[in-house]
């Protein structure tokens, strides 16, 4: 039965807890709706992942709709959560409902994710005025990168309060905190009546989100470890590399195809 922003956000009153992965592919979503993930985010992450670009700040807004109408089309059960990407929400509300409209015409997908605490309460209120459903994102906010100064722990406790709490007010269905400390995404979970889903915010969260790639290993030679809050649960770098070597040997050395056959 396919989930709603609804049904995801009453999770909390069930105590049941939110396991959520970004992806960006018809494959992986395929795969990971099959295994029974509850939320799939297309996260403007791809950007860095997919592009390997160092920000998320270039992924325009035709990149996230691509990714997002081949995933949503993937999935039977899981929410489809999509990115706003930058600069939609910093140009105003208007703007950020034009998007998001482009959003729903152009893919299946649940609803939206919007970066941003009190400076983001009207913008939230607008989409879901506009029938869009928001997931809001408090804490470590990639877009604003550049302000921000680097990716750290958020420890403006009062002000991180504020900010999750004005999100579930605008009408967030869930809020998403990213690297607060552990202590802080405690009482902003049992401060907010909609679910929190952490990502490198501790264990007391109602969900948690990773990226695909980081979880499965499937990284870059450079990517020598995955960040510090990253659970690996399989390492698809070494498998592909060794399949690879095994490919790329048997072609060299003609024993791709044997006797004119494949082999077994």
């Amino acid at each position: 039965m396919k989930l709603t922003p609804l049904k995801i956000s009453e999770y909390k009153k069930d105590n049941r807890k939110i396991a959520m992965l970004t992806v960006y592919d018809y494959a992986g979503a395929r795969i990971l709706d099959e295994a029974g993930i509850d939320v799939l985010l297309v996260g403007d992450s791809l950007g860095n992942v997919v592009q390997g670009k160092s920000t998320t700040l270039p992924v325009t807004l035709d990149e996230i709709i691509y990714h997002a109408e081949i995933v949503s089309r993937a999935v039977d059960r899981a929410l489809v959560v999509v990115d706003l990407p930058f600069p939609y929400c910093q140009l105003g509300d208007k703007e950020a409902i034009r998007a998001a409209a482009r959003i729903f015409k152009e893919t299946e997908a649940d609803a939206v994710k919007v970066e941003g605490g009190e400076n983001r309460e009207s913008t939230v209120a607008a989409l879901i005025d506009a029938g869009i459903p928001v997931m809001g994102h408090c804490g470590l906010l990639p877009q604003s990168i550049h302000q921000s100064g680097g990716f750290f722990i958020q420890r403006q406790r009062e002000q991180l309060l504020r900010d999750v709490k004005a999100i579930e007010n605008a009408g967030a269905f869930a809020v998403l905190v990213e690297c607060l400390t552990p202590e802080i995404a405690k009482e902003a979970t049992e401060l907010l009546r909609v679910p929190t889903i952490g990502i490198g915010a501790g264990g007391d969260c109602d969900g948690q989100v990773l990226v695909f790639h980081d979880v499965f290993g499937y990284v870059p030679p450079e990517n020598k470890r995955p960040p510090k809050h990253v659970r690996q649960y399989a390492d698809l770098k070494n498998i592909i590399t060794e399949a690879a070597k095994n490919y790329i040997n048997d072609v060299h050395n003609s024993t791709f195809i044997v006797n004119g056959q494949f082999p077994n």
